[in-house]
């Protein structure tokens, strides 16, 4: 990390750097890294018994509400949200290792209303019995409403790993570091123009992913034909994605046989 911001520099960007990750890499350790590089954190925490002890101190009257302007998925209540509430608290982490490592910084704290009575952990009912709960521990320069949704801003990347995993980057082809250079870069270029096609295509697949994409609009049921120094398509009839289609060979100056 600390030769990634060093990389950074180098470039000549200047911008303050936030390190942004999920609560596996809340440590001491990742903390410490920060600091020493000059980059400020944004670390998911997990709700143990520290944090629910302090997210119960936290007033009622300290509860901001909060709109995304893009709905949120929630794994665990299996639903959108829409609305929220957010606060933020001081919070001294890791206290069980040495005085170093101590560190006080702002516990900002997210929650939204919990409808699954199911997903209420043992032994929370009381505290959590109403808001589900998700917290970042964070030395963040901005104000709470800009932190906040900066912080979940991290997880959009996820999705393209993601992506990448399930295509091109599923298998590797060589032991060589600079085979696999290459076929990164191919990757990333196949991904980019991929999801270009996605997006003239429809608002469906503007949204969908790369392995979607590719079995609706480019592994294609259609029959070349010939004729007229052209190489018509035939797409079947009553096919789903025929409009999809249409459209982004339209959008790309091309014309289309049905």
């Amino acid at each position: 990390m600390k030769d990634s911001v060093a990389a950074v520099r180098a470039m000549g960007i200047t911008a303050q750097i936030i390190v942004r990750a999920d609560s596996a890499y809340f440590s001491h350790k990742v903390v410490d890294v920060c600091r020493k590089a000059g980059a400020r954190f944004s670390l998911a925490v997990a709700v143990r018994k520290k944090i629910r002890e302090a997210i119960a101190h936290i007033a009622e009257t300290a509860w901001t509400p909060i709109k995304y302007a893009a709905a949120v998925w929630d794994a665990a209540e299996e639903r959108w949200i829409s609305d929220a509430e957010i606060a933020e608290v001081p919070f001294t982490a890791f206290t069980s290792k040495k005085k170093a490592f101590h560190t006080t910084a702002r516990l900002i704290v997210r929650r939204v209303k919990r409808l699954n009575p199911k997903s209420v952990p043992a032994g929370q009912a009381e505290l959590f019995g109403v808001w589900r709960h998700h917290v970042i521990f964070t030395d963040s320069p901005f104000v709470l409403a800009q932190a906040e949704p900066m912080h979940r801003e991290h997880a959009q990347v996820e999705q393209v790993f993601a992506d990448l995993e399930d295509s091109a980057l599923a298998h590797l082809p060589s032991g060589k570091f600079t085979a696999n250079a290459a076929w990164l870069t191919l990757a990333a270029t196949a991904y980019n123009l991929t999801r270009a096609a996605g997006h003239l295509a429809s608002v469906f697949h503007a949204r969908a992913r790369t392995g979607t994409i590719r079995r609706h609009l480019i592994n294609i049921p259609a029959r070349i034909a010939t004729g007229a120094r052209r190489l018509p398509l035939h797409l079947p009839q009553h096919w789903r994605w025929q409009d999809d289609f249409a459209g982004l060979w339209t959008a790309t100056g091309q014309r289309m046989v049905s």
